[in-house]
């Protein structure tokens, strides 16, 4: 695919080139590009340098302090910042629930949440998963009872990613318990620091702690922070599901691994390979493809057209090809990922590398992106929307 930009285009490149030559923390653009894990630092500090610029939240609305640029300007911006190594957004704030606040909030919420958000002041974290109801989403039991000018809280949420840092949650609970499960489900915005909130971490698989089991024992959430009408929170989950899935695509960092891969290929021997090489080949032409097609999306979205089944499949091939990049480094790297070492994918590990520098992330990136497929509403469940909204099955 053969993108052609105009003068205006390629001035504003280089305008995002030299901000991010600037600005960007060059240790955070190295852990970055050598797959290595993150602080809450490295985000807090380049969405901060992005909101003195005013590019934090350039999708937003103008009104709310996002930028007038076109499909092509947000195109160059990700691309850039990707290719970069920048810092990717945290997406629970920025991404999910502005999008909420601004479409079925109050002007008081707009005025309380918004700027906190579009700053990079305030960290937000999802509470929608539970211990019984994840892909099912509906049978959620996390319940809000109402007592004058309160909600009391009660329940459970799992995985709640890097619920830790977080100042504020978004809340999916149980108000009502007639009719069909999709109602009597009511969103909340809550304080982290309210009482009777305990955060216990999980482990995943790769050896770090990135999700949590988030516990309401009895916590006063105000009326006020009620998103739209109770027991018609089913609508706003929804609604914030489509931005979800429509920005799990990855591209730019799907280049980025591209990049590493074809590297490490070089150094192990493999770039001459057939096998070895089609299979590079082929995953380069999948992400183009998946980039021709989000191309189209956004151009979509720019005339005002919200993401619908569309989202879907960006949600399925951006996860399907993030898992098959991990999966060509543990082929590309060989034996040189055991012993698993989880302990490499930490900022401040300095032990001596297992082979060459570049294989000590690779199998607990490779083990931490199995869950991709899962969240967001699993794979699974997305072919079904697909089949039902597009192919009327």
């Amino acid at each position: 695919m053969q993108i052609t930009y105009t003068p205006e285009e390629e001035a504003f490149r280089q305008e995002v080139r030299d901000f991010i030559k600037a600005e960007c923390d060059p240790a955070a653009m190295d852990r970055m590009q050598k797959g290595l894990g993150l602080r809450k630092e490295d985000y807090v500090n380049w969405h901060k340098k992005l909101a003195t610029k005013g590019w934090s939240c350039p999708h937003w609305p103008v009104e709310h302090g996002g930028c007038d640029w076109s499909v092509m300007q947000h195109y160059i911006f990700e691309e850039e910042t990707g290719n970069a190594g920048c810092p990717p957004g945290v997406p629970f704030g920025p991404e999910m629930v502005a999008p909420v606040v601004w479409t079925f909030g109050t002007d008081e919420q707009k005025a309380q949440h918004l700027p906190g958000i579009l700053s990079g002041n305030v960290w937000w974290a999802q509470g929608y998963s539970e211990p019984n109801a994840g892909s099912d989403l509906a049978s959620l039991k996390c319940k809000a009872e109402l007592d004058g000018d309160h909600y009391i809280v009660n329940g459970t949420k799992t995985w709640t990613t890097m619920a830790q840092f977080a100042d504020w949650i978004f809340l999916l609970t149980r108000t009502s318990s007639s009719g069909k499960r999709q109602e009597g489900i009511t969103f909340l915005l809550v304080d982290m620091t309210t009482p009777g909130i305990s955060i216990h971490p999980i482990i995943t698989m790769e050896g770090t702690h990135e999700v949590n089991q988030t516990v309401f024992d009895n916590v006063r959430v105000p009326v006020a922070n009620r998103i739209g009408e109770q027991d018609k929170g089913w609508t706003y989950a929804k609604f914030l599901l489509g931005y979800e899935r429509f920005n799990m695509a990855g591209i730019p960092a799907a280049k980025r691994q591209m990049r590493r891969l074809k590297a490490m290929a070089d150094d192990q021997g493999l770039a001459e390979e057939p096998r070895f090489r089609n299979k590079i080949a082929d995953a380069d032409i999948q992400i183009r493809t998946l980039e021709s097609t989000m191309l189209r999306l956004l151009a979509a979205a720019s005339a005002g057209k919200d993401p619908g089944a569309e989202a879907s499949y960006i949600k399925i091939r951006g996860t399907e090809i993030d898992q098959l990049m991990t999966e060509l480094a543990m082929e590309a790297v060989g034996p040189y990922v055991m012993p698993f070492a989880p302990e490499a994918f930490e900022h401040g590990w300095n032990e001596e590398p297992l082979g060459p520098d570049y294989a000590a992330p690779v199998a607990p990136t490779y083990f931490n992106t199995r869950k991709v497929s899962i969240y967001g509403g699993s794979n699974e469940i997305q072919k079904n929307i697909i089949a039902k909204h597009v192919l009327g099955l």
